[in-house]
């Protein structure tokens, strides 16, 4: 099941440099929502605090609630491994191991998370897996050629069914075709597509036609002057954002006029 993300009044710290400041948003569930912005606004920042993926940067922390279905990801007693097996990330770059089969790819979370697995539910789920992927009918000769064998669009959707073969409730996704030609970005555009009805999708992205084109939500992060924080500058369904977004800078950005 996906799960809706309620963030509030939510700061971002590398050591003593404010990243992010005072986001709150609602992130909708079985939906994508896109981040876009100037570099360094602090999307990318924003977007690993919700699987809790910043924290392996000395000195970061966070100040502010992200709670996803009534459970405070930053609660004391609760383990970011879980939040990170409930929250799936998939990067910039392509990365499968170069040295682990596409099967073993796909398994690699799971066995990560100590998940005891029978050979036949194993490749169950690789199937299970590629097939959300929308790989399956690519690779289904090929589960022990390297990962790294494939093409980069091919990589990228193994990235994506790894992350979901752990099953989890939500998706993000850091600039996820920027590596990518456009045949294989509209490819990973389609699968966005197909897989909100079973995640809750958070995509940054730099691409304009790319946001229009895959989300519902869009939020626009900009950098407050010389030197300042991250700010959230305005967030609603991508028609109106793309079509008469409120804020000046809003449009400015979106027109290409600056960033």
């Amino acid at each position: 099941m996906s799960k809706r993300i309620d963030i509030s009044d939510l700061n971002v710290y590398y050591g003593d440099f404010l990243a992010v400041q005072d986001v709150t948003m609602a992130i909708e569930p079985r939906a994508v929502t896109s981040l876009i912005g100037p570099s360094g606004c602090g999307k990318s920042t924003f977007l690993r605090t919700l699987n809790r993926m910043h924290e392996v940067i000395p000195g970061a922390r966070v100040e502010g609630k992200a709670v996803m279905d009534g459970q405070d990801l930053y609660a004391s007693d609760v383990d970011p491994v879980q939040v990170r097996r409930q929250v799936g990330m998939v990067f910039q770059r392509p990365n499968p191991f170069p040295t682990m089969s596409i099967a073993d790819n796909v398994l690699a979370g799971v066995k990560l998370n100590n998940k005891r697995i029978s050979k036949a539910d194993a490749a169950d789920l690789v199937e299970e897996s590629l097939r959300g992927a929308n790989l399956w009918n690519e690779v289904k000769d090929r589960l022990d050629r390297p990962g790294s064998s494939l093409s980069g669009g091919q990589q990228q959707r193994l990235c994506i069914a790894r992350a979901i073969a752990v099953k989890p409730q939500v998706l993000l996704m850091d600039e996820p075709c920027s590596a990518l030609d456009p045949i294989s970005t509209l490819a990973i555009e389609d699968l966005i597509s197909q897989l909100k009805d079973d995640y809750t999708i958070v995509i940054v992205t730099h691409n304009m036609q790319q946001a229009a084109r895959v989300s519902d939500a869009t939020a626009f992060f900009n950098i407050a002057g010389t030197g300042q924080p991250g700010r959230l500058v305005e967030m609603g369904d991508t028609a109106t954002i793309f079509s008469s977004p409120t804020v000046a800078a809003t449009e400015d950005y979106i027109s290409g006029r600056f960033g």
